[in-house]
């Protein structure tokens, strides 16, 4: 398991600091301006200035382009579409609500939206294919040691191994420790002793070293990096905190003084700002296209039985804060206390409409005013009931850093199975566990795949009570 946390954080990173990932940052927005000016010369007879400004645009938005050697071919389709999908939807609803698209062609748009997606996913295949001759023009790999043959010390070494097109070449492992007491589930063998480490990184031009030893050997961490002085190997630290579960693991800085981040939310700086403008267009389209709807089952719920049309209850928000939350009334009544009943199939207290409503998750749909509030996300870890996170946050550990971020109408956990009665407590430990890796994995293109998702699953959902 650390293993495998480690080598999550670590692999996307390992050995990307050469050529090929500069040209890779580069396919998306170049590709992106190529084939506007292209469809504008074709459509226009010329680059004009509305051109201009969208090419900006565009390219602000794309640049750097995201990292997708690891990916497989499936995978580099689905990140390419998503993003332009996510990309062109937001610029197209801001075009249409300034009436700046009045300026283009439509045409022209419209065969730009269409072969965006296309040429770059050509681009990345003509990448992977010339990736070899990219980087024999580097010349050797550069040769790499790792000191400390222990858990965080293999897990980085098989990450090193797995990353496709790395520049980094693993010479083996430095440790002091007796064989017995190291890992070795790595083919790379032990060289030797960390006193052999200067004279063998001068001696073999070693240029990376990754220091991989527990933070109570500070005094020696601190006289090996005194030895390495007189080297020009760089030097990273990987130390043993990193074996925890990190949730938007990175460096940062306060000042001049640099920290690290064990767990922060994935919505700082501009993603809090793009995450929060695609929710403001993705709820405002939604309201405005399901406004007949909303007033059909109002007057449903109000006619079929007693009680207010919409239910209210108390849930926690972003950063464990109390909202309120909108939901059709399902039920005969209206818990919001300190113990609640979750619903269960054949609850007796679910009406014959709310059954429907449920199951077809319409109740969830006046949620969509609390997203224009700011009081939640379109796509998020479910809100759950006050009473409910007050038992599972002492049941379950790091039950409540899924409140980092707003909670959502869909989530990650719920197109994954875990959606509808949590009855066990092993049930309500997967659903955590989907909440913190979409934390861990965020970006655009994975919340446009939950709402792609979401509205196929709703419509054969089971476990919606």
């Amino acid at each position: 398991m650390q293993a495998t946390l480690i080598r999550r954080q670590s692999s996307p990173r390992v050995g990307q600091d050469n050529i090929l990932s500069f040209i890779e940052s580069l396919i998306d927005p170049t590709l992106l301006l190529l084939s506007l000016f292209g469809v504008a010369w074709y459509f226009e007879g010329g680059i004009s200035a509305p051109y201009l400004i969208l090419a900006v645009v565009a390219f602000s938005a794309t640049f750097p382009g995201p990292v997708r050697l690891a990916m497989t071919f499936r995978q580099l389709v689905f990140s390419i579409v998503s993003s332009w999908l996510v990309l062109s939807c937001l610029i197209g609803v801001f075009a249409i609500a300034s009436g700046y698209i009045f300026r283009f062609h439509i045409k022209a748009l419209y065969f730009w939206v269409a072969i965006v997606p296309v040429a770059q996913l050509l681009g990345h295949l003509v990448l992977r294919w010339s990736a070899p001759c990219i980087l024999g023009f580097e010349g050797m790999k550069k040769p790499a040691v790792i000191v400390g043959m222990n858990d965080q010390g293999v897990a980085l070494a098989q990450a090193m191994q797995q990353t496709p097109y790395s520049n980094l070449r693993l010479a083996g492992f430095f440790d002091d420790r007796a064989s017995t007491r190291l890992n070795h589930n790595h083919q790379s063998p032990l060289i030797g002793p960390l006193s052999m480490l200067p004279a063998y990184v001068k001696e073999h031009g070693v240029q990376v070293i990754y220091l991989s030893l527990p933070m109570a050997t500070q005094p020696r961490i601190i006289q090996l990096l005194n030895e390495l002085r007189d080297t020009t190997a760089s030097i990273y630290f990987v130390p043993d905190m990193f074996v925890t579960d990190l949730i938007q693991g990175r460096v940062d800085s306060v000042g001049s003084m640099p920290v690290v981040a064990v767990c922060e939310t994935p919505f700082t700086g501009t993603n809090g700002l793009i995450k929060r403008l695609s929710d403001i267009v993705i709820s405002v389209v939604a309201l405005i296209l399901i406004s007949p709807l909303l007033l059909i089952i109002a007057f449903a719920v109000k006619l079929t039985s007693p009680g207010p049309v919409i239910f209210k209850q108390r849930r926690y928000g972003l950063d464990g804060a109390d909202i309120i939350v909108y939901k059709f009334r399902s039920m005969t009544v209206c818990e919001d206390g300190a113990s609640i009943k979750q619903a269960q199939q054949g609850d007796k207290r679910i009406t014959r409409l709310g059954a429907f409503l449920r199951k077809s998750s319409l109740d969830e749909l006046p949620q969509f005013i609390n997203v224009l509030q700011g009081r939640m996300s379109v796509v998020g870890p479910r809100p759950h009931a006050i009473a409910h996170n007050e038992m599972y946050r002492k049941l379950i550990m790091g039950y409540m850093i899924r409140h980092k971020v707003r909670p959502g109408i869909t989530g990650w956990a719920q197109v994954n199975g875990s959606r509808g009665e949590t009855e066990t407590l092993e049930k309500m430990q997967a659903r955590i566990t989907y909440d913190l890796e979409y934390l861990r994995k965020w970006s655009l293109g994975l919340d446009a795949h939950i709402i792609a998702r979401t509205v196929t699953l709703v419509l054969k959902d089971q476990n919606a009570f």
